[in-house]
Protein backbone atom coordinates (compact mmCIF):
# COMPACT_ATOMS: atom_id res chain seq x y z
CA UNK A 1 0.00 0.00 0.00
CA UNK A 2 2.68 2.49 1.05
CA UNK A 3 4.86 1.53 -1.94
CA UNK A 4 1.98 2.40 -4.27
CA UNK A 5 1.47 5.78 -2.59
CA UNK A 6 5.21 6.46 -2.73
CA UNK A 7 5.29 5.73 -6.44
CA UNK A 8 2.37 8.08 -7.05
CA UNK A 9 4.04 10.76 -4.98
CA UNK A 10 7.23 10.46 -7.00
CA UNK A 11 5.37 10.82 -10.30
CA UNK A 12 2.96 13.58 -9.33
CA UNK A 13 5.43 15.68 -7.33
CA UNK A 14 7.83 15.59 -10.28
CA UNK A 15 5.07 16.67 -12.68
CA UNK A 16 4.13 19.55 -10.36
CA UNK A 17 7.61 21.11 -10.47
CA UNK A 18 6.76 22.94 -13.70
CA UNK A 19 4.18 25.06 -11.88
CA UNK A 20 6.11 27.96 -10.34
CA UNK A 21 3.19 29.98 -9.03
CA UNK A 22 3.64 29.41 -5.34
CA UNK A 23 5.39 31.69 -2.90
CA UNK A 24 4.60 33.62 0.27
CA UNK A 25 0.91 33.30 0.87
CA UNK A 26 -0.12 36.67 2.20
CA UNK A 27 -2.72 34.88 4.29
CA UNK A 28 -3.18 35.08 8.06
CA UNK A 29 -5.61 32.25 8.74
CA UNK A 30 -5.51 31.65 12.50
CA UNK A 31 -5.60 28.35 14.34
CA UNK A 32 -8.76 27.85 16.36
CA UNK A 33 -10.58 25.10 18.25
CA UNK A 34 -7.28 23.28 18.82
CA UNK A 35 -6.97 22.43 15.13
CA UNK A 36 -3.83 21.60 13.14
CA UNK A 37 -1.41 24.13 11.72
CA UNK A 38 -1.29 27.86 11.36
CA UNK A 39 -0.91 29.55 7.99
CA UNK A 40 1.63 32.17 9.02
CA UNK A 41 2.95 34.50 6.31
CA UNK A 42 4.81 32.31 3.86
CA UNK A 43 4.75 29.08 1.89
CA UNK A 44 6.72 26.89 -0.52
CA UNK A 45 10.40 27.23 0.28
CA UNK A 46 9.95 30.98 0.27
CA UNK A 47 11.33 33.52 2.71
CA UNK A 48 8.65 35.32 4.69
CA UNK A 49 8.73 38.94 5.79
CA UNK A 50 10.17 37.89 9.13
CA UNK A 51 12.93 35.81 7.47
CA UNK A 52 11.48 32.32 7.92
CA UNK A 53 11.87 29.70 5.20
CA UNK A 54 8.79 27.51 4.95
CA UNK A 55 7.65 24.62 2.78
CA UNK A 56 4.60 22.86 1.43
CA UNK A 57 3.52 19.65 -0.22
CA UNK A 58 3.37 20.47 -3.94
CA UNK A 59 1.71 17.80 -6.05
CA UNK A 60 -0.77 17.13 -8.83
CA UNK A 61 -3.97 15.27 -8.11
CA UNK A 62 -3.33 13.52 -11.42
CA UNK A 63 -1.12 13.86 -14.49
CA UNK A 64 -3.81 12.33 -16.70
CA UNK A 65 -5.14 15.05 -18.99
CA UNK A 66 -7.67 15.31 -21.79
CA UNK A 67 -5.75 18.19 -23.37
CA UNK A 68 -2.71 18.04 -25.64
CA UNK A 69 -0.95 21.34 -24.93
CA UNK A 70 2.38 21.23 -26.79
CA UNK A 71 4.39 22.81 -23.94
CA UNK A 72 3.07 20.58 -21.14
CA UNK A 73 4.81 17.45 -19.91
CA UNK A 74 1.43 15.98 -18.88
CA UNK A 75 -0.25 16.42 -22.28
CA UNK A 76 -2.23 13.38 -23.38
CA UNK A 77 0.09 12.49 -26.29
CA UNK A 78 3.22 12.44 -24.15
CA UNK A 79 4.57 9.00 -23.31
CA UNK A 80 4.97 9.37 -19.55
CA UNK A 81 3.96 7.20 -16.64
CA UNK A 82 0.51 8.21 -15.40
CA UNK A 83 -0.84 8.26 -11.88
CA UNK A 84 -3.71 9.70 -9.85
CA UNK A 85 -4.32 10.22 -6.16
CA UNK A 86 -7.66 9.69 -4.55
CA UNK A 87 -9.04 12.57 -2.53
CA UNK A 88 -8.41 10.71 0.71
CA UNK A 89 -4.81 9.91 -0.24
CA UNK A 90 -4.00 13.60 -0.67
CA UNK A 91 -5.68 14.42 2.64
CA UNK A 92 -3.77 11.69 4.46
CA UNK A 93 -0.45 12.67 2.91
CA UNK A 94 -0.94 16.31 3.88
CA UNK A 95 -1.81 15.50 7.50
CA UNK A 96 0.94 12.91 7.88
CA UNK A 97 3.58 15.20 6.36
CA UNK A 98 2.44 18.07 8.54
CA UNK A 99 2.62 15.99 11.71
CA UNK A 100 6.17 14.99 10.78
CA UNK A 101 7.03 18.68 10.40
CA UNK A 102 7.88 18.22 6.72
CA UNK A 103 5.44 20.89 5.48
CA UNK A 104 3.31 23.82 6.54
CA UNK A 105 0.77 23.69 3.75
CA UNK A 106 -0.48 22.22 0.48
CA UNK A 107 -0.16 23.36 -3.13
CA UNK A 108 -2.53 21.24 -5.22
CA UNK A 109 -2.93 21.34 -8.98
CA UNK A 110 -4.13 18.74 -11.48
CA UNK A 111 -4.41 17.56 -15.02
CA UNK A 112 -7.97 17.36 -16.33
CA UNK A 113 -9.63 13.97 -15.71
CA UNK A 114 -12.70 14.11 -17.95
CA UNK A 115 -13.98 17.69 -17.67
CA UNK A 116 -13.33 20.84 -15.67
CA UNK A 117 -16.10 20.39 -13.08
CA UNK A 118 -15.25 16.76 -12.33
CA UNK A 119 -11.62 17.71 -11.63
CA UNK A 120 -12.41 20.90 -9.73
CA UNK A 121 -14.90 19.08 -7.53
CA UNK A 122 -12.13 16.76 -6.31
CA UNK A 123 -9.71 19.58 -5.64
CA UNK A 124 -12.36 21.34 -3.57
CA UNK A 125 -13.16 18.13 -1.69
CA UNK A 126 -9.51 17.78 -0.63
CA UNK A 127 -9.52 21.28 0.85
CA UNK A 128 -12.94 20.78 2.46
CA UNK A 129 -11.88 17.56 4.18
CA UNK A 130 -8.70 19.16 5.48
CA UNK A 131 -10.56 22.15 6.89
CA UNK A 132 -13.69 20.50 8.26
CA UNK A 133 -12.67 16.96 9.21
CA UNK A 134 -9.10 17.63 10.36
CA UNK A 135 -9.46 21.30 11.33
CA UNK A 136 -6.32 22.00 9.31
CA UNK A 137 -5.42 25.70 9.45
CA UNK A 138 -2.26 25.56 7.34
CA UNK A 139 -1.91 27.21 3.97
CA UNK A 140 -3.83 25.73 1.02
CA UNK A 141 -3.29 26.88 -2.55
CA UNK A 142 -5.64 25.36 -5.14
CA UNK A 143 -5.31 25.61 -8.87
CA UNK A 144 -8.57 26.68 -10.44
CA UNK A 145 -9.54 24.58 -13.45
CA UNK A 146 -10.49 26.75 -16.46
CA UNK A 147 -14.13 26.20 -17.33
CA UNK A 148 -15.19 25.08 -13.83
CA UNK A 149 -18.55 26.31 -12.56
CA UNK A 150 -18.92 29.38 -10.35
CA UNK A 151 -20.45 27.23 -7.60
CA UNK A 152 -17.24 25.22 -7.35
CA UNK A 153 -15.14 28.40 -7.40
CA UNK A 154 -17.22 29.71 -4.53
CA UNK A 155 -16.59 26.60 -2.47
CA UNK A 156 -12.89 26.62 -3.30
CA UNK A 157 -12.55 30.21 -2.08
CA UNK A 158 -14.11 29.29 1.27
CA UNK A 159 -11.55 26.54 1.96
CA UNK A 160 -8.37 27.69 0.17
CA UNK A 161 -6.11 30.60 1.07
CA UNK A 162 -5.11 31.31 -2.50
CA UNK A 163 -6.61 30.33 -5.85
CA UNK A 164 -4.93 30.57 -9.21
CA UNK A 165 -5.65 29.79 -12.81
CA UNK A 166 -2.77 29.68 -15.28
CA UNK A 167 -3.21 31.96 -18.27
CA UNK A 168 -0.41 29.82 -19.74
CA UNK A 169 0.50 31.85 -22.85
CA UNK A 170 1.10 35.62 -22.98
CA UNK A 171 -1.22 36.08 -25.97
CA UNK A 172 -4.39 34.45 -27.25
CA UNK A 173 -2.68 33.80 -30.58
CA UNK A 174 0.02 31.69 -28.90
CA UNK A 175 -2.57 29.81 -26.87
CA UNK A 176 -4.42 28.88 -30.06
CA UNK A 177 -1.16 27.69 -31.62
CA UNK A 178 0.07 25.51 -28.75
CA UNK A 179 -3.16 24.63 -26.92
CA UNK A 180 -5.91 24.73 -29.56
CA UNK A 181 -8.37 22.88 -27.27
CA UNK A 182 -8.27 25.68 -24.69
CA UNK A 183 -10.00 29.06 -24.74
CA UNK A 184 -8.61 32.23 -23.21
CA UNK A 185 -12.08 33.23 -22.02
CA UNK A 186 -12.31 30.07 -19.91
CA UNK A 187 -9.29 31.39 -18.02
CA UNK A 188 -10.48 34.98 -17.73
CA UNK A 189 -13.99 34.09 -16.52
CA UNK A 190 -12.93 32.51 -13.20
CA UNK A 191 -10.45 35.34 -12.62
CA UNK A 192 -13.23 37.89 -13.05
CA UNK A 193 -15.65 35.95 -10.87
CA UNK A 194 -13.12 35.61 -8.06
CA UNK A 195 -12.07 39.25 -8.27
CA UNK A 196 -15.68 40.40 -7.89
CA UNK A 197 -16.43 37.91 -5.12
CA UNK A 198 -13.30 38.78 -3.14
CA UNK A 199 -14.17 42.48 -3.38
CA UNK A 200 -17.75 41.82 -2.25
CA UNK A 201 -16.65 39.73 0.75
CA UNK A 202 -14.11 42.36 1.72
CA UNK A 203 -16.86 44.97 1.86
CA UNK A 204 -19.12 42.64 3.84
CA UNK A 205 -16.39 42.02 6.42
CA UNK A 206 -16.20 45.75 7.09
CA UNK A 207 -19.68 45.56 8.60
CA UNK A 208 -19.69 42.03 10.02
CA UNK A 209 -16.81 39.93 11.31
CA UNK A 210 -19.01 36.84 10.98
CA UNK A 211 -18.52 36.80 7.20
CA UNK A 212 -16.44 33.66 6.43
CA UNK A 213 -12.81 33.98 5.39
CA UNK A 214 -12.76 34.00 1.59
CA UNK A 215 -9.55 33.42 -0.40
CA UNK A 216 -7.60 35.66 2.01
CA UNK A 217 -4.41 35.44 -0.07
CA UNK A 218 -6.24 36.39 -3.26
CA UNK A 219 -5.42 34.91 -6.64
CA UNK A 220 -2.39 34.57 -8.89
CA UNK A 221 -1.57 33.35 -12.38
CA UNK A 222 1.34 32.05 -14.41
CA UNK A 223 2.47 32.30 -18.01
CA UNK A 224 5.03 30.30 -19.95
CA UNK A 225 7.69 32.46 -21.59
CA UNK A 226 10.02 31.57 -24.41
CA UNK A 227 7.87 28.89 -26.03
CA UNK A 228 6.49 31.53 -28.40
CA UNK A 229 8.04 34.73 -29.80
CA UNK A 230 6.31 37.35 -27.60
CA UNK A 231 8.49 40.25 -26.55
CA UNK A 232 8.99 41.37 -22.97
CA UNK A 233 6.78 44.35 -23.81
CA UNK A 234 3.86 42.05 -24.67
CA UNK A 235 4.43 39.96 -21.56
CA UNK A 236 4.59 42.94 -19.21
CA UNK A 237 1.50 44.54 -20.77
CA UNK A 238 -0.35 41.32 -20.02
CA UNK A 239 0.93 41.36 -16.45
CA UNK A 240 -0.17 44.98 -16.07
CA UNK A 241 -3.64 43.95 -17.22
CA UNK A 242 -3.81 41.23 -14.56
CA UNK A 243 -2.66 43.54 -11.78
CA UNK A 244 -4.95 46.40 -12.73
CA UNK A 245 -8.07 44.64 -14.00
CA UNK A 246 -8.00 41.32 -12.14
CA UNK A 247 -6.28 42.54 -8.97
CA UNK A 248 -3.84 39.62 -9.02
CA UNK A 249 -1.49 39.26 -6.06
CA UNK A 250 1.23 37.80 -8.28
CA UNK A 251 1.98 37.01 -11.89
CA UNK A 252 4.58 34.26 -12.28
CA UNK A 253 6.87 33.73 -15.26
CA UNK A 254 7.89 30.19 -16.13
CA UNK A 255 10.69 29.83 -18.64
CA UNK A 256 9.79 27.15 -21.17
CA UNK A 257 11.52 23.84 -20.57
CA UNK A 258 11.80 21.81 -23.82
CA UNK A 259 9.79 18.62 -23.40
CA UNK A 260 9.19 17.50 -26.98
CA UNK A 261 10.33 17.87 -30.58
CA UNK A 262 7.10 19.56 -31.67
CA UNK A 263 7.96 21.85 -34.56
CA UNK A 264 5.85 24.62 -33.03
CA UNK A 265 8.28 24.84 -30.10
CA UNK A 266 11.95 25.73 -29.57
CA UNK A 267 14.13 22.71 -30.20
CA UNK A 268 15.25 20.32 -27.48
CA UNK A 269 18.39 21.63 -25.82
CA UNK A 270 17.45 25.32 -26.03
CA UNK A 271 15.70 26.15 -22.76
CA UNK A 272 14.77 29.74 -21.97
CA UNK A 273 17.69 31.37 -20.11
CA UNK A 274 16.99 31.79 -16.41
CA UNK A 275 18.27 35.32 -16.83
CA UNK A 276 15.19 36.27 -18.85
CA UNK A 277 12.93 35.00 -16.06
CA UNK A 278 14.95 37.01 -13.59
CA UNK A 279 14.71 40.21 -15.62
CA UNK A 280 10.94 39.82 -15.96
CA UNK A 281 10.57 39.38 -12.21
CA UNK A 282 12.70 42.50 -11.64
CA UNK A 283 10.49 44.45 -14.07
CA UNK A 284 7.38 43.03 -12.41
CA UNK A 285 8.68 44.29 -9.04
CA UNK A 286 9.10 47.77 -10.50
CA UNK A 287 5.50 47.73 -11.72
CA UNK A 288 4.09 46.55 -8.41
CA UNK A 289 6.11 48.51 -5.87
CA UNK A 290 8.11 51.30 -7.46
CA UNK A 291 5.48 53.13 -9.48
CA UNK A 292 6.93 52.38 -12.90
CA UNK A 293 4.73 52.02 -15.96
CA UNK A 294 5.30 49.36 -18.60
CA UNK A 295 6.36 51.94 -21.19
CA UNK A 296 9.05 53.27 -18.86
CA UNK A 297 10.60 49.81 -18.65
CA UNK A 298 10.18 48.66 -22.25
CA UNK A 299 8.72 50.30 -25.34
CA UNK A 300 7.84 49.54 -28.96
CA UNK A 301 11.33 50.81 -29.86
CA UNK A 302 13.01 48.67 -27.16
CA UNK A 303 10.62 45.73 -26.60
CA UNK A 304 13.18 43.48 -24.86
CA UNK A 305 14.74 43.89 -21.43
CA UNK A 306 18.49 44.43 -21.34
CA UNK A 307 20.17 41.13 -20.49
CA UNK A 308 23.30 42.82 -19.10
CA UNK A 309 21.72 45.07 -16.49
CA UNK A 310 18.55 45.14 -14.40
CA UNK A 311 15.57 47.17 -15.71
CA UNK A 312 15.78 49.84 -12.99
CA UNK A 313 19.38 50.62 -13.91
CA UNK A 314 18.49 50.52 -17.62
CA UNK A 315 15.75 53.12 -17.02
CA UNK A 316 18.14 55.37 -15.09
CA UNK A 317 20.74 55.22 -17.85
CA UNK A 318 18.10 56.22 -20.40
CA UNK A 319 17.12 59.15 -18.18
CA UNK A 320 20.45 60.54 -17.00
CA UNK A 321 19.01 64.06 -17.29
CA UNK A 322 17.13 63.36 -14.04
CA UNK A 323 20.35 62.59 -12.16
CA UNK A 324 22.23 63.06 -9.92
CA UNK A 325 19.60 63.58 -7.20
CA UNK A 326 20.38 65.01 -3.80
CA UNK A 327 19.41 62.37 -1.24
CA UNK A 328 18.87 65.14 1.31
CA UNK A 329 16.29 66.93 -0.85
CA UNK A 330 14.78 64.56 -3.42
CA UNK A 331 11.19 63.46 -2.98
CA UNK A 332 10.48 59.85 -1.99
CA UNK A 333 9.19 58.94 -5.47
CA UNK A 334 12.52 59.81 -7.11
CA UNK A 335 14.60 58.28 -4.31
CA UNK A 336 12.95 54.93 -5.02
CA UNK A 337 14.03 55.20 -8.64
CA UNK A 338 17.73 55.52 -7.88
CA UNK A 339 19.58 52.29 -8.81
CA UNK A 340 20.92 50.71 -5.65
CA UNK A 341 18.25 52.21 -3.39
CA UNK A 342 15.35 49.91 -2.51
CA UNK A 343 12.01 50.80 -0.99
CA UNK A 344 13.05 50.25 2.62
CA UNK A 345 16.29 52.17 2.15
CA UNK A 346 14.44 55.06 0.48
CA UNK A 347 12.03 55.24 3.40
CA UNK A 348 14.93 55.20 5.88
CA UNK A 349 16.69 57.99 3.99
CA UNK A 350 13.50 60.04 3.87
CA UNK A 351 13.04 59.66 7.64
CA UNK A 352 16.70 60.09 8.69
CA UNK A 353 17.38 63.29 6.79
CA UNK A 354 14.93 65.14 9.02
CA UNK A 355 17.56 65.00 11.75
CA UNK A 356 20.87 65.43 9.92
CA UNK A 357 22.46 65.87 6.53
CA UNK A 358 23.25 62.39 5.24
CA UNK A 359 26.69 61.54 3.92
CA UNK A 360 28.28 58.45 2.38
CA UNK A 361 28.79 56.72 5.73
CA UNK A 362 25.15 57.26 6.68
CA UNK A 363 23.96 55.85 3.35
CA UNK A 364 26.17 52.76 3.60
CA UNK A 365 24.91 52.16 7.14
CA UNK A 366 21.31 52.50 5.96
CA UNK A 367 22.07 49.66 3.54
CA UNK A 368 21.97 51.06 0.03
CA UNK A 369 24.15 49.53 -2.71
CA UNK A 370 26.43 52.53 -2.68
CA UNK A 371 28.79 51.32 -5.41
CA UNK A 372 25.84 51.38 -7.79
CA UNK A 373 23.96 54.38 -6.40
CA UNK A 374 26.99 56.69 -6.34
CA UNK A 375 26.66 57.34 -10.08
CA UNK A 376 23.17 58.78 -9.58
CA UNK A 377 23.25 60.68 -6.29
CA UNK A 378 24.84 63.51 -4.42
CA UNK A 379 24.52 64.19 -0.73
CA UNK A 380 24.83 67.91 -0.30
CA UNK A 381 28.33 68.11 1.09
CA UNK A 382 29.99 67.06 -2.15
CA UNK A 383 29.50 67.18 -5.87
CA UNK A 384 28.79 64.03 -7.82
CA UNK A 385 32.11 62.88 -9.25
CA UNK A 386 30.54 60.84 -12.04
CA UNK A 387 28.14 63.30 -13.69
CA UNK A 388 30.39 63.67 -16.73
CA UNK A 389 30.25 59.94 -17.50
CA UNK A 390 28.05 58.76 -20.34
CA UNK A 391 25.39 56.09 -19.92
CA UNK A 392 27.59 53.57 -21.73
CA UNK A 393 30.55 54.33 -19.48
CA UNK A 394 28.47 53.84 -16.33
CA UNK A 395 27.02 50.62 -17.71
CA UNK A 396 30.47 49.25 -18.56
CA UNK A 397 31.77 50.07 -15.11
CA UNK A 398 28.87 48.35 -13.35
CA UNK A 399 29.00 45.28 -15.59
CA UNK A 400 32.75 44.96 -15.00
CA UNK A 401 32.14 45.44 -11.29
CA UNK A 402 29.70 42.52 -11.35
CA UNK A 403 32.17 40.37 -13.29
CA UNK A 404 34.88 41.07 -10.71
CA UNK A 405 32.52 40.28 -7.86
CA UNK A 406 31.72 36.81 -9.15
CA UNK A 407 35.17 35.73 -10.35
CA UNK A 408 36.40 33.04 -10.85
CA UNK A 409 32.97 31.41 -11.36
CA UNK A 410 31.33 34.20 -13.33
CA UNK A 411 29.05 33.50 -16.26
CA UNK A 412 26.61 35.81 -18.10
CA UNK A 413 23.74 34.07 -16.28
CA UNK A 414 25.06 35.49 -13.00
CA UNK A 415 24.79 39.17 -13.85
CA UNK A 416 21.70 39.56 -11.71
CA UNK A 417 22.09 42.91 -9.98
Amino acid sequence: MWERITEKLSILADAAKYDVSCASSGSNRKNSNKGLGNTGNGICHAYTEDGRCVSLLKILLTNHCIYDCAYCVSRKSNDVKRAAFTVQEVVDLTINFYRRNYIEGLFLSSGIFSNADYTMERLVLVAKKLRTEHRFNGYIHLKTIPGASNDLLEQAALYADRLSVNVEMPTEQSLKLLAPDKKRQDMLNPMTYLKNSIQARHEERKTSKKVPVYAPAGQSTQMVIGATPETDLQILLMSHFFYQKMQMRRVYYSGYVPVSNDNRLPSIGTPVPLLRENRLYQADWLLRFYGFTVNEIVSPHQPLLDADIDPKLAWALRNLHLFPVDVNKADLFLLKRVPGIGIQSANKIYAARKYALLNEQHLVKIGIAYNKAKYFITHGVNNNNYKELTAMQIKDRLVNQAVSKYKPNFSPQMKLF
